[in-house]
């Protein structure tokens, strides 16, 4: 019997496709260790889930790896072209894939594992990649380290604002509701002093944008800034209070402080469907 996946199964597998997954070139960009893992490797990689709902029998991320460049195809099917190697993580359903991202792994959430054997360099590399990334959300207290800091930070902003982006395409009804009221604005994540710390989501008339780093068309609507990695942390890992770290100035409100009630609502959502 098929069995398609609930409502929310579908849109924590988009944040996933569309947020979690994508952070890989970041952590890779960012982390020298692994970065040099890639240097030589040219090569297709994609994580997909068996979905009898799509069109194409499945659903996946694939990305394009020639050493330091890589694509990212969010919420994309590739399949074998030209010569590279295409290696990929297959799950048996979209329910196995987000128990899997969400730490819970076993025999029933573990993915096929397709080239492996054959690119032995170029599987390693890729999965000590999602090793990482997994450890790195997996965190539920303060690391100690400034640059883990920073990059934790970094890849929360991007999966926050690429998070509510993905709900709203996907119709999620209290998102894809505010979308479609609202006029052209940008919201944005950042922290004093570290611009290149920073995300922002652009909304329109029911349509969004994620970006990765400052909007410098025009100043944002609104801004939720820090004044350091480690305000920012208590946050995004629901250690401190909002309204505290408001009032003790660790968390300033720029703009239109009477919307960042409905973008923390938003950013909870994003939470709650991804762990």
């Amino acid at each position: 019997m098929i069995v398609l996946a609930s409502r929310d199964e579908t849109y924590t597998n988009k944040i996933f496709l569309c947020g979690a997954l994508p952070l890989l070139k970041t952590i890779v960009a960012d982390i020298p260790s692994l970065n040099k893992r890639f240097a030589k490797i040219h090569a297709v990689y994609q994580v997909s889930a068996l979905d009898p709902d799509s069109p194409e029998g499945k659903v996946a991320t694939h990305f394009v790896v020639n050493g330091d460049e890589w694509l990212v195809h969010a919420d994309k099917v590739a399949y074998k072209v030209g010569n590279q190697p295409f290696i990929e993580l297959e799950f048996k359903s979209v329910e196995a894939m987000n128990a899997f991202f969400k730490g819970k792994i076993g025999p029933a959430t573990l993915p096929k594992m397709k080239g492996a054997l054959k690119f032995t360099k170029e599987f390693v590399a890729f999965m000590a990649s999602l090793l990482k990334m997994a450890s790195m959300l997996g965190l539920t207290a303060v690391p100690e380290e400034e640059e883990t800091k920073k990059l934790l930070v970094k890849l929360y902003f991007y999966l926050l604002s690429t998070g509510i982006s993905a709900l709203n395409k996907n119709g999620h009804e209290a998102v894809h509701e505010w979308a479609l009221k609202s006029p052209d604005r940008v919201y944005a994540w950042a922290v004093e002093g570290y611009p290149e710390v920073s995300a922002y989501l652009r909304v329109k008339a029911g349509k969004s944008k994620a970006g990765k780093g400052e909007y410098k068309r025009a100043m944002p609507f609104f801004t939720m800034k820090f004044d350091s990695f480690d305000s920012a942390l208590g946050i995004l890992l629901s250690v401190d209070d909002m309204l505290e770290s408001v009032r003790k100035g660790r968390l300033i409100m720029e703009g239109a402080p009477e919307f960042g009630a409905q973008i923390g609502e938003f950013m909870l959502t994003v939470g709650s469907l991804a762990k």
